[in-house]
């Protein structure tokens, strides 16, 4: 499994995680999903290859915005 690390913009509360949350675990091999509003921190377990076009949408269709892209890294 590999993962990667990456900021939200917007989230302030449960629910908010709840609904990045959500869209993100609908994409397919997406296994493990770790989001925290305090921070704006996504953490993703995947097992494919990420299309970062599609995190991009599932976080927007949740109503927020990607804040930064860093490197993946192996797990």
């Amino acid at each position: 499994m590999s993962e990667f690390e990456f900021w939200v913009n917007g989230m302030t509360c449960e629910h908010c995680e709840r609904a990045v949350t959500a869209e993100l675990s609908a994409l397919p091999g997406i296994v493990d999903v770790q989001v925290d509003a305090a921070s704006g921190r996504v953490r993703l377990g995947h097992e494919t290859t990420l299309d970062l076009d599609a995190v991009e949408s599932a976080v927007e269709d949740a109503g927020y915005t990607v804040r930064s892209w860093p490197q993946a890294t192996n797990a």
